[in-house]
């Protein structure tokens, strides 16, 4: 698979496989029983996908609070079983926390956001998050004090790598001028149900960001909204004898070269699918196509 960067000299380049892995649904239940995991972790590094991305808050929905961490602490022993620790970039986030009512809030206090990348720590196993990122804007803290307590976690030493989610141009902006080169990533949802993330690549095709779209295949699943929606993805996808997953996640990469998508899977054959998008080269004509 080709590859993309994160990162720079200052804090370090990792090339990644271009399309990553959104864990979010990973779920060790009856539906997904782990050696279906398993399977799928090792069908994604068979097919080049590098950077995993969890978060502290993802965990089974009908946990409550008690979800916190449950997707952190699954992943980490999928790698361990696996012995396959070191061919992945594990990224996380916090800042996002799971409510007993079964909703999602979120908290961006320096007490909270510190003792998030301790938890993470533990639970991932490891002495340093290699990207850490923060969920979502807490609406009850400043930016400028989340920012300065992103600075602060990344001068700790426990992090190697900060990146943002949710943010908006302004926001990236704001949180460079903190944080420096410690800041190499945004994620934020961009589909072809979702596209008004423009100018959020925009920004980090300026300042050399990575850009992770988040639910990448929005719009797609559901064959009704495909042809009612998003015709010019099937249309496509039937000329060239490829999934419409396989085409969206081909025009996104092609927005720029700092676009990493991480689409979510929990069987092998849909990481491989979503792999394989990494190898198809749209023409222009096709991506003007799926642009109208």
């Amino acid at each position: 698979m080709q590859t993309r960067t994160i990162g720079n000299p200052s804090v370090g380049e990792h090339q990644v496989g271009a399309i990553g892995l959104g864990l979010m649904t990973f779920d060790q239940s009856g539906e997904q029983p782990r050696e279906q995991l398993l399977d799928t972790v090792r069908a994604a590094l068979d097919a080049g996908v590098t950077l995993f991305d969890t978060a502290d808050a993802y965990g089974p929905g009908d946990k409550g609070a008690g979800a916190q961490g449950e997707n952190e602490r699954l992943i980490a022993s999928l790698l361990d079983e696996l012995g396959v620790r070191d061919q992945v970039l594990l990224a996380t986030k916090g800042g996002h926390v799971r409510t007993d009512g079964g909703d999602w809030d979120t908290d961006s206090t320096r007490s909270h956001l510190t003792s998030a990348v301790d938890a993470s720590l533990e639970r991932l196993g490891v002495e340093q998050i290699a990207l850490w990122q923060h969920h979502r804007p807490d609406p009850d803290t400043s930016d400028e004090e989340t920012f300065a307590t992103l600075k602060h976690i990344a001068d700790s030493g426990k992090v190697a790598m900060i990146g943002l989610s949710n943010a908006d141009p302004a926001q990236i902006r704001a949180a460079h001028e903190v944080l420096g080169d410690a800041l190499v990533s945004v994620q934020n949802q961009f589909s072809p149900k979702f596209r008004s993330s423009h100018p959020e690549i925009e920004v980090c095709t300026e300042l050399g960001l990575a850009f992770l779209p988040w639910s990448p295949l929005g719009g797609l699943n559901d064959a009704k909204q495909l042809d009612e929606h998003h015709p010019a993805f099937a249309e496509v996808a039937k000329e060239r004898g490829v999934s419409p997953q396989q085409v969206a996640l081909a025009w996104e990469l092609a927005q720029s070269p700092v676009v990493i998508p991480i689409p979510g899977a929990k069987r092998p054959q849909s990481v491989t699918d979503s792999a394989a998008a990494a190898d198809l080269e749209l023409t222009e004509e096709e991506l003007a196509r799926l642009e109208a």
